[in-house]
């Protein structure tokens, strides 16, 4: 991503049961700071609600153009496969009210429309909302013009008053009355170094600060035109130079003739195809999947596994590992649909086992058992006994899509950051199954697309040599390699003889290789990745 997003971060990219941390694991884009709260609504802002990070539902603000038709920042469209156009699920908008939680109109979003799969540039980080049924708020005009500097400009939200607030649950910091503030377009160069601005106004100032703040994604800057407001512009995030304010918007009036050519009719995008990514589950800020052992029983507890590296408590140290200890999880693990959308959800009761030796896992106990989810319609991979091999074919089980690959090759030992595994497999150059930040704890699927054979890992960022993120080969006899961009996922086959019944484990059962938690580190080092 460029450095647009590099401070305040555009927006939550979390929908349903599957982050989509393919292009960042962000907190939503900022809202009005300095300002003041409304005192007469409009009839053309909208509250778009759905996987909000606030109790009262909001998520970012949108902007009334047609009686069917929304604009908002397209960062804060996305559905769980990252498509660029398709129907959501469970999308909706509280049009023309105050107060995101009561008054106005409330409508169904059926389809969308993002310019762009990523939010670059992000002059063209916009998208469009189609309302099931029209509503009756009279809309606002899009500007036939871009402002120039200096032009006077509102802009509304329903963000943070202050910059300082972090907390979602501070109903003083986060109120769920609109703001408003007066301010100005001002120069690119207070946003962008010299000729980075594409399609973009800087609006707002730094002394004091007055912008958009925290869930103001979406949210529109506003120019009169006569007794009337027109439209010039809705949030994207952050001045690029590194401040908080001004604020970044995407000029509305540079995107109108995408905008029109969807809204009349005239050139309307296709639907993205929708891959098949049931089982895909959420685990913290890691991806994983339910998996159950040849030998469980429909009255055992579910089992879900991920990365070693994910526990959000802490990483398994250097030779050691984590044996039944509380669930550090604050969140449920959600369980995709076909879609990607969440079709269940199950607390974490207990951590199982984690490691980083040997293996890169974490098995989580959840709160209902393999019965439970099936009459619930999730899906429960099988879990393997035979380890990955050179030339398996893989499928990667993560919420966005289904690549699939072969394994180059089985590396004797990978290193990285003071840990080992032995025996990980190395993902074909040029593939489509790759390694990268978001796709931690991706389950690595046989051909039958039911048996988790493996789980995805970790990959080589810059070309350095088994420090963090920068996993290195060691060869059986001591050679060590390191290659920039090589993927790598860890073997699972070990876990099934060393669970017993209730998804417990037995660390001292016969043929069970899995590290104990007092277990001397043998080598040193391997596959932390990030989720």
């Amino acid at each position: 991503m460029r450095k647009w997003m590099s401070r305040r971060t555009a927006a939550v990219l979390t929908t349903g049961a599957v982050a989509i941390t393919t292009v960042v694991n962000a907190l939503p884009a900022q809202a009005i700071v300095g300002g003041t709260e409304s005192t007469q609504p409009y009839s053309f802002m909208v509250s778009l609600q759905y996987d909000a990070p606030r109790p009262d539902g909001h998520r970012c603000g949108a902007v009334l153009i047609a009686p069917q038709w929304a604009v908002t920042a397209g960062h804060c469209a996305n559905s769980p496969t990252g498509a660029k156009a398709g129907v959501p699920r469970g999308w909706k908008v509280r049009v023309g009210s105050l107060d995101v939680t009561n008054g106005g109109e409330v409508a169904e979003v059926d389809r969308f429309y993002r310019r762009h799969a990523t939010y670059d540039p992000p002059g063209e980080d916009i998208a469009l909302l189609h309302l099931r049924n029209p509503v009756q708020a009279k809309p606002v005009r899009v500007a036939g013009t871009t402002p120039a500097v200096k032009t006077p400009v509102r802009i509304l939200g329903w963000g943070p008053s202050s910059e300082d607030c972090e907390d979602f649950d501070d109903s003083t910091c986060f109120s769920s009355r609109l703001r408003e503030a007066e301010t100005e377009v001002v120069p690119d160069s207070e946003c962008w170094d010299e000729g980075d601005a594409t399609s973009t106004l800087c609006i707002g100032r730094l002394t004091p600060p007055v912008g958009p703040g925290t869930t103001d994604s979406g949210s529109p800057a506003l120019v009169r035109a006569g007794s009337e407001w027109e439209l010039s512009g809705v949030v994207t995030g952050a001045s690029a130079k590194g401040a908080n304010f001004p604020g970044l918007y995407v000029d509305v009036t540079k995107n109108s003739a995408w905008i029109n050519g969807i809204v009349s009719g005239t050139d309307v995008p296709p639907f993205d195809p929708v891959p098949n990514v049931e089982g895909a589950a959420k685990v913290g800020d890691c991806l994983g999947s339910v998996v159950r052992t040849p030998t469980a029983r429909p009255k055992d507890p579910a089992l879900v596994l991920t990365n070693g590296h994910c526990v959000p408590s802490g990483r398994p140290a250097p030779g050691k590992a984590l044996v039944d200890r509380p669930a550090d999880l604050k969140k449920p693990v959600t369980i995709a649909d076909t879609t990607g959308y969440t079709r269940t959800s199950a607390r974490a009761t207990r951590l199982v086992y984690a490691t980083m030796t040997g293996t890169d896992i974490a098995l989580y106990r959840l709160d209902k058992t393999y019965a439970q989810l099936a009459a619930e319609g999730a899906k429960v991979f099988r879990l393997s006994t035979v380890p990955m091999r050179k030339g398996d074919r893989l499928t990667m089980a993560h919420g966005f899509h289904r690549p699939s690959c072969t394994v180059e090759a089985v590396v004797p030992h990978l290193r990285e950051d003071g840990h080992q595994q032995d025996r990980a497999v190395r993902y074909a150059t040029g593939g489509t199954c790759v390694s990268r930040p978001g796709y931690s704890g991706t389950a690595l699927l046989a051909p039958d697309g039911n048996t988790v054979v493996g789980i995805n890992n970790t990959h080589n960022r810059d070309g350095e040599q088994c420090t963090d993120n920068n996993p290195c080969e060691v060869g059986r006899d001591g050679s060590v390699t390191a290659v920039k961009g090589r993927g790598y996922g860890q073997q699972v086959h070990q876990i099934a003889a060393c669970l017993t019944g209730g998804s417990r484990l037995k660390l001292s059962r016969p043929g069970c290789t899995l590290a104990s938690a007092t277990s001397p580190s043998s080598t040193a080092a391997t596959g932390t990745g990030q989720p």
